[in-house]
């Protein structure tokens, strides 16, 4: 009797488990479809539009690897709570396309999962909250200390960085990230969002 008992709570427990796994993969699902359409209608409006009323952020732009069929929709900040939804645009760094560099992060296991697969040369295409476009191709990697990263944003030319953490494939934090550097190749264009 004991052990069909600790076989009954042992599946119970499982299936918790895989419920609780299946009910985050279709909140972060969710949150992608209305991060979408929070996007749209900010390059529509004009208007900074939270994804969901108690938001504490709201997307800036889109950043498309078309090689890699990749896109993900930046959020304003890199707060802990934003980062869990898409990459952030890192404060005080300038917005795509304006002089400086401009910085994104995301976490390496979810929204910058692709950057493994970025080489040298890929082009890299990021569309602000103003509905204008800017392609960038991709110059560099680097792996660098968190609290020494050598960005200027500040320096001069118009260029982006997207940063993760190192190594890719670690399920621990560390000391590492890993940079994508991109020069603009192309200056804006109007998209018009469907």
């Amino acid at each position: 009797m004991t052990r069909i008992v600790c076989v009954l709570l042992l599946a119970l427990g499982g299936l918790t488990l895989i419920g609780q796994g299946a009910w985050i993969h279709a909140k972060a699902a969710l949150a992608q479809v209305l991060l979408d359409r929070a996007f749209a209608q900010t390059v529509a409006t004009g208007e900074n539009v939270k994804p969901w009323s108690w938001a504490d952020t709201w997307p800036v732009a889109r950043i498309d690897v078309p090689r890699l069929g990749a896109s993900a929709i930046v959020l304003h900040g890199s707060s802990g709570q934003a980062l869990a939804f898409g990459p952030g645009h890192i404060e005080e760094t300038p917005d795509a396309g304006e002089p400086g560099i401009a910085v994104y992060s995301a976490h390496r296991d979810t929204h910058f999962r692709f950057l493994k697969d970025v080489v040298v040369g890929d082009v890299i295409q990021v569309t602000r909250r103003d509905g204008k476009a800017f392609r960038y191709r991709v110059t560099g990697h680097s792996v660098v200390r968190f609290d020494a990263p050598g960005i200027d944003p500040l320096a001069a030319g118009k260029s982006i960085v997207l940063s993760t953490c190192w190594p890719l494939d670690s399920v621990t934090q560390g000391p590492l990230r890993y940079l994508v550097h991109a020069e603009i190749i192309e200056m804006p264009s109007a998209t018009p969002e469907s």
